[in-house]
């Protein structure tokens, strides 16, 4: 384990040529890349086809609201992780960069449903009027209500009131649909489709339980939940938890042991919910859901990757490591590791990762996390890196890397 901030001096390579670095910033990432395609993609179909028939907005409407919702399936969410990480380490490294950006699916989810909602728009104002006029008008007001409410403006000030409006005008907007292609007289494909979104938005639900939880509190800043109610999750998949399950949920990542039962998830003070969560000390919460796959699952891409991790980003990154299914390296940075998540939860880290940089910022301060990563990616031999940390440090260590034409993932927060 190396401590001392030996690897500030490490010279940084210089970022690529102009065009390829214009391709790296973040606002043509490929969540943003994707998000574009699909209303394209959309707008070259209007284009072509206008004007289009009742039926055919109607169509069009449902066909990109459904792709919404049914990509935030976890199950739909895993099968896409698998299908992107199967290809072999033998492939080109550019192929496998790209393969590696599956967790930016989420630029369909905004697509469809900005697309979805235009569409529905368009059948609107263009049907006759009736009962199936009055609940379209209604049920535009609320698509309206819950686009805008998502947008990153009001999501990150306000994200308790963004998740209720989400999820209950989303179950709202799931009814009004119904009644409106009901009323309209809409086809069987449409009933169709239809039922497969209802479904789809009902099962996590269908496995929602309460279930015992044994927690220990090595600081005031953390507290180790433990699990062990039949379900031993794959290592990189999440967990959602909640002490009101109407209210809010929070997801972590799963820590299974390997050849143990049962799972862990780290939990840090980081708002009311944890911090209260760790004040309290609940004996039972509430779980729902399949476990789904993060961002870490894409390491089976690569033949080396760098886990660079802040905080209690060492918890998404732990599985990974005890898994040891790709050799890897870790640089974590923490304000006093042992007094903060104590010497057990070190020591296991340690164990598997004996020469870990870990930097005690409470001793050396906050280090430049480029630098500290570009180094491990460099004297490891990697070929990508992977953060967990903030969101600013996040796109600060992936953006800082990918222009240099590095491969690094991180966490895009479009919760």
């Amino acid at each position: 384990m190396t401590t001392a901030p030996v690897q500030q001096t490490v010279e940084l390579p210089q970022p690529t040529s102009a065009p390829r670095r214009l391709l790296k910033h973040p606002r043509l990432m490929h969540y943003n890349r994707l998000a574009g395609l699909l209303l394209a993609l959309n707008a070259a179909y209007a284009a072509a086809s206008w004007p289009l028939s009742t039926a055919a907005l109607a169509h069009a409407s449902l066909a990109n609201l459904a792709l919404a919702v049914v990509v935030r399936q976890q199950y739909v969410i895993n099968f896409l992780f698998r299908l992107a990480t199967w290809a072999p380490t033998t492939w080109p490294l550019k192929i496998r960069w790209t393969l590696g950006k599956v967790y930016h699916f989420g630029g369909l989810h905004v697509g469809g449903a900005l697309a979805g909602s235009a569409w529905f728009l368009a059948l609107v104002a263009t049907e006759p009027n009736g009962q199936s006029s009055a609940v379209g008008w209604t049920l535009m007001a609320l698509l309206t209500v819950i686009v805008a409410t998502a947008l990153p403006s009001f999501r990150s000030r306000h994200h308790d009131h963004f998740e209720k409006i989400h999820r209950f005008g989303g179950w709202t907007a799931l009814v009004l649909f119904w009644a409106h292609t009901l009323l309209s007289g809409a086809g069987p494909g449409s009933v169709t489709v239809l039922a497969v979104v209802t479904f789809s938005v009902a099962l996590p639900w269908l496995r929602l339980r309460k279930v015992d939880v044994r927690l220990e509190r090595p600081s005031p800043h953390v507290v180790l939940a433990r699990f062990d109610h039949g379900e031993t999750p794959f290592a990189g998949s999440s967990t959602a938890i909640s002490r009101s399950p109407l209210k809010e949920w929070h997801s972590f990542a799963n820590v299974p042991t390997p050849g143990q039962p049962g799972f862990r998830l780290t939990i840090s003070r980081a708002g009311d919910w944890t911090g209260s969560f760790i004040d309290d000390l609940p004996k039972r919460v509430w779980v729902k859901g399949i476990t789904t796959a993060g961002v870490a699952n894409i390491e089976t891409l690569f033949t080396k990757v760098v886990y660079v991790a802040t905080g209690s980003g060492i918890g998404p990154c732990l599985p990974h490591l005890l898994a040891a299914e790709v050799p890897s390296r870790l640089v974590w940075a923490t304000r006093d590791p042992r007094t903060t998540y104590g010497d057990a939860l070190v020591d296991e880290i340690l164990a598997v990762q004996p020469h870990a940089l870990v930097w005690d910022t409470s001793r050396h301060g906050k280090p430049d996390m480029v630098r500290l990563a570009y180094a491990a990616y460099r004297d490891f031999g990697a070929e990508a890196v992977i953060c967990i940390s903030n969101k600013k440090l996040t796109w600060q260590v992936v953006h800082g890397l990918e222009r240099r034409g590095i491969p690094a993932y991180g966490a895009i927060w479009d919760s």
